[in-house]
């Protein structure tokens, strides 16, 4: 399978990095947007195609699918310009800055019937996915959720502390991972949704600071509190309140609520959950299916996103 790759950042490198370890993969395009740098990185990666156009690796007939690390910005109309040229596509999260957006991404995908799938990355780490199972086995039951999400990020920098052309968003990117996964794992949709933030930054345009309060229609509410003011720890770090246990999950480690390890190495064949996720784009096209988190699957998401800034703006 012949794969081409926009984006050549922090997410970017991460994708090359778990494709290199898929059979039968070969990524042979690396679009980005400042030539210099992406033909480093492709050298590093022995990637002999390099542009700035994502157009120009679109004509190309060899790939058969793209993934796209590019800013949020771009994501929606990138992903409709891949399958217009008939190839698949897998774009980072979010799918999109507004809901209309997203169903526009949707609504495309269905026409052409090809794989389009958004990297809600958090269903595929180990640990959240130890979880799911628990509950697919009627072992467990959410009674609540409570999210923390901490970065500090008072510049454009991305996750290698390099400079970014554009702004990131609380709402429409980092609460998208938890809002996602709270609706996926009760198995249940969102019913109530909540937001407050706090002021806006004076440069960056941006509320750096936000709660939201949700529950899905079996009872289950979520807490997800929002910064990019907390100088560390970094990261998101999710507590499982349930019927039968408490567990906390911190990127790819899981321990009970009495900080007791469960050992999560043996739930996939890795424990890199970007690796995971390019192999269920992978397998799905040799497959003919949907993926998990395809743009169907998560665009209720967006439209839960799309009621909250509608809060945050009125």
């Amino acid at each position: 399978m012949k794969i081409a790759l926009a984006g050549a950042g922090a997410f970017g490198i991460k994708h090359l990095d778990g494709l290199r370890l898929i059979d039968g993969v070969e990524v042979i395009s690396l679009i980005g947007r400042e030539l210099a740098k992406t033909q480093d990185v492709a050298e590093k990666y022995g990637i002999e195609h390099v542009t700035t156009d994502l157009a120009e690796t679109l004509a190309i007939d060899e790939v058969d699918a793209v993934i796209l690390c590019t800013p949020t910005q771009m994501h929606a109309s990138q992903a409709i310009q891949c399958l217009d040229a008939g190839k698949h596509v897998q774009v980072e999260i979010p799918l999109c800055d507004s809901v209309a957006d997203g169903r526009a991404v949707v609504a495309r995908q269905r026409e052409t019937g090809l794989v389009a799938m958004c990297g809600h990355t958090r269903r595929f780490n180990p640990s959240h996915q130890w979880i799911h199972r628990r509950i697919a086995d009627g072992e467990f039951d959410i009674q609540q959720m409570d999210v923390q999400t901490y970065f500090f990020r008072r510049t454009n920098t991305n996750a290698l502390g390099q400079p970014r052309s554009w702004t990131d968003h609380l709402l429409w990117h980092h609460a998208a991972h938890t809002v996602d996964l709270f609706a996926y794992q009760t198995g249940s949709p969102i019913v109530t949704a909540n937001a407050i933030q706090g002021p806006i930054h004076p440069e960056l345009g941006i509320a750096m600071d936000m709660s939201i309060q949700l529950k899905a229609g079996d009872g289950a509410i979520c807490t997800l509190s929002l910064s990019f003011n907390n100088d560390g720890p970094f990261g998101t770090f999710f507590r499982y309140i349930g019927d039968t246990g408490t567990y906390i999950a911190r990127y790819d480690d899981l321990v009970t609520g009495n900080d007791e390890p469960i050992d999560v190495s043996g739930v996939d064949v890795s424990m890199n959950g970007i690796e995971l996720q390019d192999r269920e784009f992978v397998a799905a096209i040799r497959e003919a299916r949907e993926p998990n988190s395809s743009v169907a699957q998560v665009l209720p998401c967006y439209e839960v996103l799309d009621r909250l800034e509608q809060q945050l703006n009125a």
